[in-house]
């Protein structure tokens, strides 16, 4: 069977965490940042570091199987390339920005000149909108280009929006994209081996979201303590020695999980333990 070729950022804000998600996953990865692949035969896969801006061209020519890569990047690119699923890191939201008290609303953006870093995701968001404009790129900080005279808006990331008030500008209109790193692979093409692949990476996500959580619980509750715990298909519920008592078990969103053994503590439960799941399969 042939390997399954995998694309991974070799540097940048999605490197660490895109390795880090494959080991938990229970892929090698690369020990030293100047190996541009490696080879895992005994999971059936090839892992390619490259830059994150050419990840979606690769999979989108079918030299590749498989990517991970940013959305801005994917959308940026125009590759035939398609988002499988977000990977929960490297989230970055891509605003318009002009000066203070000048720009209120997207339809002011007609005629306009715009400065970006990602022509591709500006160009797509305008046509979708009606909206005709100039779109220019420029590599790097763009926040000059305004007072250069190069531009009248530009469109980038924002943080917290403090360089933006430092260079005299403020974001406004809707949000063109909200970002994240994503799994891509080619328009209509599932590669052999892809599921594993992506059931792996899914498990990780999974577990990373939820906690397991075990209590004891008068049996006369159980029903009421269930439907706060409904768990993933159902929750695992057996008898205690003790008389009148039951166990249960059930996985439960990482978020809120104090709040809900607060309301479990209240029904009755004790003995309320949660445990970190390290992997799992849906």
């Amino acid at each position: 069977m042939a390997l399954l070729r995998i694309a991974v950022p070799n540097k940048g804000s999605l490197s660490l965490s895109a390795s880090e998600i494959l080991r938990e996953a229970g892929y090698r990865q690369r020990d030293d940042s100047k190996q541009l692949t490696l080879t895992d035969t005994e999971n059936g896969v090839e892992f390619f570091y490259l830059r994150p801006r050419d990840i979606a061209l690769y999979v989108g020519e079918g030299t590749l199987d498989v990517g991970i890569t940013g959305r801005d990047l994917l959308t940026d690119s125009g590759a035939k390339a398609d988002e499988v699923m977000g990977l929960g890191f490297g989230r970055s939201r891509f605003r318009f920005a002009g000066p203070q008290g000048v720009y209120s609303d997207l339809s002011q953006l007609s005629g306009l000149r715009i400065a970006t870093s990602y022509v591709g995701v500006v160009r797509a968001f305008l046509e979708e909108h009606g909206i005709d404009a100039t779109v220019t790129r420029l590599d790097g900080a763009v926040e000059t280009s305004i007072q250069l005279g190069v531009a009248d808006v530009i469109a980038d990331v924002v943080e917290t929006g403090s360089t933006l008030r430092q260079a005299g500008l403020e974001t406004f209109g809707e949000t063109i994209l909200d970002s994240e790193a994503v799994l891509i692979t080619r328009t209509g093409a599932v590669p052999e081996g892809f599921e594993v692949f992506r059931r792996r990476v899914d498990g990780v996500l999974v577990a990373r979201s939820y906690v397991m959580m075990d209590y004891d619980i008068p049996t006369a509750r159980v029903e009421d303590a269930v439907r706060l715990t409904p768990g993933i298909e159902s929750p695992t519920v057996a008898p205690l020695h003790r008389d009148g008592w039951s166990a249960v078990r059930a996985m439960v969103p990482r978020a809120g999980a104090q709040r809900l053994m607060d309301e479990l503590y209240d029904l009755g439960a004790r003995g309320i333990l949660l445990t970190d799941i390290h992997a799992c399969r849906l």
